[in-house]
């Protein structure tokens, strides 16, 4: 009795720490190589947004719901724009510029993609940000959703924590840290 009281207050622990702290989510797709690829595991800190905001660079899972698709479905890519930035794609030089600024994306971008073969101009309205996966033409994000319902912004409320550590396979462990936007001018 006393084992089977331990392994039920063990999964007791489990779940709230799953619920409320980190979330363990799969990558389904290639759209965030080369940070993520198919199939690994990762931990969503659901605690990151709780003393700090949502920043560029950060990769973030979210609930795709009226942005991305009409039915419950969990997303991962890279904040480009926050709440108040004009996003536009792209630059004489073939680069994005996050207010007026190029910013240069070597430290994540997928080599040999172009950081968007779709123009766009974007101004982020107050509670919403724009998402962009790393493997941009193999990624259906902000970008591809600016005619459905959200315009291709993502609820800020909708976010469901900052992506933070690969677990498995065992051979891609690692901390996924948020990048700083370099500006190229």
């Amino acid at each position: 009795m006393k084992y089977f009281l331990g392994a039920i207050a063990g999964l007791f622990l489990l779940w709230l720490f799953s619920a409320f702290i980190f979330q363990p989510f799969a990558i389904p797709s290639n759209s965030m190589e080369p940070a993520l690829s198919t199939g690994d595991r990762i931990l969503v800190n659901k605690t990151a947004y709780w003393s700090r905001p949502i920043t560029r660079g950060d990769v973030v899972v979210f609930d795709g719901v009226d942005s991305f698709s009409r039915q419950s479905g969990e997303y991962v890519k890279r904040v480009i724009g926050i709440a108040g930035d004009r996003v536009v794609c792209c630059t004489d030089s073939g680069n994005l510029s996050v207010n007026g600024s190029e910013i240069q994306e070597d430290s994540y971008l997928f080599p040999g993609d172009s950081p968007s073969e779709i123009e766009f101009d974007a101004l982020v309205p107050p509670g919403k940000i724009w998402v962009l996966g790393d493997h941009r033409s193999e990624s259906a994000d902000s970008r591809s959703h600016l005619g459905d319902p959200g315009g291709g912004f993502v609820l800020e409320s909708k976010v469901v924590g900052q992506a933070q550590f690969v677990i498995w396979p065992p051979t891609r462990w690692q901390r996924l840290d948020s990048h700083t936007f370099k500006e190229l001018n």
